[in-house]
């Protein structure tokens, strides 16, 4: 048995927003034997747009039973039966946020008209309601109202029977297939020629534009637990309805995948990743010699034509280790600008000889390569010739790419020409020095 539902609604998101009417048409796979139509008070008011778009507006729902009144009628209705409608994944989102509400768990088996119309009359213009039934011959009376659109869509599934539409059902409903809950958009042949394998993926929506990167140990079932879970809030089903296409990007390991996908939020800014986003202010330690020729150490902005000693992220992070080189090798504060009062002519009178306190700064930098650590990642490729190698350099991520299997890597120099440069980052750096803390075998020293 069906059950071919539609509704109205005051919004677009089932967590915010409330059902304002709903017709539901119980069909058996040849005639129509139940009809249950009903206003419903959504204790919320209609916006204008709506009222525009449907003709219902406060007035008309002002007497109708609020949704609790009618739960218990819809949950015999539906819950039994195969919940069927136009664009399903909107209408199912709401009765069943709506029902739970009122203390009723729907889990219905779907079925997409939209999805079912591309599989059976596949090449048409449009699939929306309006635009279908145009196309098929198939006649609407009262459009954007529930039960003139659900009318029209018995006829459209009756119409999908008569033309073998009956196979592609049985398909859709083995718990096998995706089409249930799928993004109305996204083929499934896309998510089942995807590889179970590492890599970073791509969400892109109807102007193919890459709205969402994420990373995976295996692309196939990460892709598909995005559309598990129908929730009901806003963020999610206007994600939902963005995604028009997935592609990827194969990787060797875990980490690759977790380095690319950091490199690509920040180089595509996709709309739906909020982690990463925060645009990175990057600082340096500089070395200058100054006019009483004292060596003197400065953080501030990185600039891109002067060569830094260090490069950090965030401020706070130079400033604490140029304090405990300051504190460790008897460095002059001011002389390090940590110590912001005015330093005066009269203050070098204070200081030591030129050759000692830079004798002192020296020492310092020294300590500072040794703590900063040159070294490569290597772990297995993609292919049996190729390994994957990650550089880090003097303590900063310079890159990764792949060198050739029979390659033992001796020094920077020998194994840069085979690795793609990368802008290192806090979130990437530290990815790479936990992967090499857990894994000493695989990480060599240069």
């Amino acid at each position: 048995m069906y059950a071919i539902v539609d509704i109205e609604t005051t919004g677009g998101y089932a967590a915010a927003s409330s059902i304002t009417e709903i017709s539901v048409f119980i069909h058996d796979g040849t005639r129509v034997v139940k009809h249950f139509e009903t206003l419903i008070n959504p204790q919320q008011s209609i916006p204008r747009y709506i009222t525009a778009l449907t003709g219902i507006d406060d007035d008309m729902v002002k007497d109708a039973p609020a949704f609790d009144e009618i739960a218990d009628i819809l949950f015999e209705l539906l819950n039994e039966n195969v919940f069927v409608a136009h664009s399903v994944n909107f209408d199912y989102s709401f009765v069943k946020h709506q029902l739970k509400n009122s203390g009723y768990e729907l889990t219905a088996k779907k079925i997409c008209t939209v999805r079912l119309g591309r599989k059976i009359f596949p090449g048409l213009p449009s699939y929306s309601l309006g635009n279908l039934c145009r196309s098929l011959n198939i006649h609407i009376e009262n459009r954007h109202r529930a039960g003139g659109d659900a009318k029209a869509t018995v006829t459209l599934f009756e119409y999908y029977l008569a033309n073998n539409g009956d196979v592609f059902i049985n398909e859709m409903l083995k718990k096998s297939s995706k089409d249930q809950w799928l993004p109305l958009y996204l083929e499934k042949k896309e998510i089942d020629q995807l590889p179970a394998k590492p890599g970073v993926y791509y969400f892109h929506n109807s102007k193919d534009k890459i709205v969402y990167v994420g990373k995976a140990i295996n692309i196939k079932k990460r892709v598909s637990s995005h559309f598990t879970h129908n929730d009901p809030d806003r963020k999610r089903q206007n994600f939902l309805r963005n995604i028009h296409k997935v592609t990827h990007k194969e990787c060797a390991t875990e980490l690759e995948a977790l380095v690319l996908e950091s490199t690509e939020i920040k180089r595509i800014w996709p709309l739906y990743n909020r982690s990463q986003k925060q645009p990175l202010q990057k600082y340096a330690l500089y070395l200058f010699e100054d006019a009483r020729g004292y060596m003197r150490l400065a953080i501030d902005k990185k600039k891109k034509n002067i060569s830094a000693l260090y490069v950090f992220n965030l401020l706070h992070e130079g400033l604490v280790m140029l304090q405990k080189m300051i504190e460790e090798f008897e460095l002059n504060a001011k002389l390090c600008f940590v110590d912001k009062t005015p330093f005066t002519i009269n203050d070098y009178e204070f200081l030591e000889p030129p050759s000692i306190y830079n004798g002192k700064v020296n020492r310092a930098l020294e300590a500072l390569n040794e703590q900063l650590p040159t070294f490569a990642v290597v772990d297995k490729g993609i292919t049996a010739e190729e390994k994957l190698c990650l550089l880090i350099e003097r303590g900063s991520f310079w890159g990764m790419g792949y060198i050739p299997k029979k390659l033992k890597p001796t020094s920077c120099s020998e194994i840069k020409n085979y690795l793609n440069p990368y802008a290192d980052n806090d979130y990437i750096r530290n990815s790479i020095y936990s992967f090499a803390e857990a894994n000493p075998q695989k990480k060599i020293m240069l």
